[in-house]
């Protein structure tokens, strides 16, 4: 089977990490997951901005995965500003096997969610870091809304990356 690249993006606490993790939970073995927070905050230590080292770090661990694993999932808030040409670049090179969401979930509702995470920031941060709408641009890219539980969320992209 040709690898398969999932991206899951959108504002803070919208639900991509947990996502992410259920998704490799269920594709199972050969999946890999790259989370952006792991590789700035952990791994990297250094802000999130545009031209960080973070996102070429990101992009080499997707060309990776992409060689020697069956999925892999890029989670993170992964702005346009700050990665949108990155993202455009590996959507044109793994194209038609990329899968792109986007997390368009409310500032109330990202907020409601928050207070189950386990962080130091708090409403004034969101507030400042909520952009809304940060669409990449790409045709398939996927929206997912308030609406969506997290079960319907995961069965829906599992449906597609594995049935299409």
């Amino acid at each position: 089977m040709t690898p398969r690249l999932i991206i899951l993006r959108g504002n803070s606490a919208s639900g991509k990490t947990s996502t992410a993790q259920l998704l490799q939970e269920e594709l199972g073995e050969g999946t890999m997951l790259v989370s952006q927070d792991v590789v700035r905050r952990q791994m990297l230590r250094v802000k999130d901005q545009v031209g960080s080292i973070s996102t070429d770090l990101l992009e080499t661990l997707v060309h990776f995965g992409m060689e020697n694993c069956q999925y892999v999932i890029l989670e993170g808030i992964l702005t346009n500003r700050k990665h949108g040409d990155m993202l455009r670049e590996l959507y044109q090179r793994y194209n038609p096997e990329v899968y792109v969401f986007y997390f368009d979930i409310s500032f109330e509702e990202t907020l409601k969610r928050h207070r189950f995470k386990n962080v130091t920031f708090g409403e004034d941060e969101m507030k400042r870091w909520y952009l809304e709408k940060d669409v990449l641009s790409i045709d398939s890219e996927k929206l997912i809304t308030d609406e969506w539980s997290q079960e319907e969320i995961v069965a829906s992209i599992i449906k597609e990356v594995r049935y299409n």
